[in-house]
């Protein structure tokens, strides 16, 4: 079957305080030890984004509204999402909490497939983040902020690599948070403590004011800001 014909799945993995759940470098490898079973359960174009050692330095870089914190990020296409329950079993001992959504992929920055290692990590770090449309906003609405406007100041703004948006259709899980959307996008190293790589602004302090100054406004016209869960993660990926 083509490529249309399949669905996107993402989930978001979140251990429990002091008790289940594997965190860091750990639930990395216990993620990446079940590539091969995911895709024998037909998983496809698998991702795996975890918040590991390898990312430490980007502390200053996470918003978590709510705790304990996200863990990792993973997402893969099914031919029929209804034929789930094989790859969410595989994901499910990993951490408390495994909350799934359906999702539409567009990719307006496709990161060059060199960056990624022969152990499928993806060179640099990826931002994986949950937003919410503001409650003032229709649909029809935040979709045209997020697709024009916000494409073009992510763009524009920032030293990305990597840019996908995953539009939420619906949760698969009945305790998934709500969302409307699922961001991930790809930084080189440097940015992970420096915000004026992360802004492309380096040695230019007056550019990196107005690159700062244009996403803050920008994400305020239509996100929920008190509800923004991002976090900086190692990515693997495999076809």
């Amino acid at each position: 079957m083509g490529m249309g014909s399949v669905e996107k799945l993402v989930y978001l993995l979140v251990p429990e305080d002091g008790k289940r759940g594997l965190r860091g470098d750990a639930l990395r490898e216990g993620l990446l030890a079940q590539v091969d079973e995911l895709r024998a359960a037909g998983a496809s174009r698998i991702a795996i984004c975890v918040a590991d050692s390898a990312v430490a330095a980007g502390e200053r870089l996470r918003i978590a509204p709510t705790t304990p914190a996200k863990a990792a990020l993973v997402g893969f296409w099914l031919e029929q999402s209804q034929e789930r329950a094989r790859c969410e079993a595989l994901l499910s001992p990993l951490a408390a909490g495994v909350h799934g959504y359906l999702v539409v992929e567009s990719r307006p920055l496709v990161a060059d497939a060199a960056l990624r290692g022969a152990d499928g990590r993806v060179a640099g770090f990826h931002l994986c983040t949950g937003v919410r449309k503001r409650g003032d906003l229709g649909h029809a609405d935040f979709l045209r902020y997020w697709y024009d406007e916000q494409r073009a100041c992510a763009l524009e703004t920032q030293a990305t690599f990597a840019y996908t948006r995953n539009e939420v259709v619906r949760a698969l899980t009945t305790d998934a948070p709500d969302l409307s959307a699922i961001v991930e996008e790809g930084f080189p190293t440097a940015a992970l403590d420096d915000p004026a790589e992360f802004y492309d602004a380096v040695g230019d302090p007056e550019r990196l004011a107005r690159h700062v100054a244009r996403m803050v406004a920008t994400c305020r016209r239509f996100l929920d800001m008190e509800s923004i869960d991002s976090h900086p993660m190692s990515r693997y990926e495999f076809d």
